[in-house]
């Protein structure tokens, strides 16, 4: 027998044991990998007086979950400014620059109080933005308004934004208040202290979830809220 052919005879179980080993293997790491490449980034908006810093926990959360840092943003913004006149031409800009960096084709959007009023009429009135986010997550936001804004109306354009009958709450309520194939939630508690009255979060068409009674930023660290985000955001 040549030299060749016991080489070819020795090997041959090894080859095919490769064989049977890349066929088990591949179609795992084929679905990790389309995984990976598929997870959606998520944007997060903080809320009025605050700064990308109040996301700690939940960003904490979601590496936890997989999510890697170079899919998690936090868009930075001043909140004394006008909801359509200025943020939400700024959130549109930040989520193209978002897509543009990793390749997706939309985000998730995750806000907080006031976020939630930049981040829906980004999501309702700007042309990409229904096709730009795959899901919307409003954290105790005054989506109705609240009267604790009228505290600061006089000086502050954000806090006239909030109050309950402005412009911008009139025109987010007009037609379909969930609009588009983005798929919306919103978290409330019956113990905010700043968002009144607590019905102000909910939307129709939205899937509205009850925290239980917790301080206004307490749905930021609380973890059945966190969970319950994390949850909505893997559907």
């Amino acid at each position: 027998m040549s030299k060749l052919r016991v080489l070819r005879v020795r090997f041959a179980p090894l080859l095919a044991a490769g064989v049977v080993l890349a066929a088990l293997l591949g179609p795992a790491a084929t679905a990790r990998a389309t995984a990976t490449a598929a997870r959606t980034p998520v944007v997060l908006v903080h809320g009025y007086n605050a700064d990308p810093g109040v996301w700690g926990g939940l960003r904490e959360d979601l590496r936890a979950d997989g999510y890697t840092d170079a899919e998690l943003f936090s868009f930075g913004y001043d909140t004394h400014q006008s909801v359509n006149e200025v943020l939400s031409g700024r959130l549109a800009a930040y989520v193209e620059d978002v897509k543009r960096r990793t390749g997706a084709s939309r985000v998730d959007l995750v806000a907080h109080s006031f976020g939630s009023l930049v981040t829906r009429w980004y999501v309702k009135f700007d042309a990409a933005g229904p096709s730009s986010v795959a899901h919307w997550v409003s954290l105790a936001g005054p989506n109705h308004g609240t009267g604790t804004a009228w505290a600061c109306a006089l000086w502050d354009q954000a806090c006239r934004d909030m109050t309950p009958g402005s412009y911008v709450q009139k025109r987010l309520a007009e037609g379909d208040e969930t609009p588009g194939p983005v798929r919306y939630a919103t978290w409330w508690s019956n113990c905010d202290e700043v968002v009144a009255p607590d019905s102000s979060v909910p939307l129709t068409g939205a899937a509205n979830n009850a925290a239980g009674c917790l301080d206004h930023n307490a749905l930021l660290g609380d973890d059945t809220v966190s969970e319950g985000v994390r949850a909505f955001l893997a559907t």
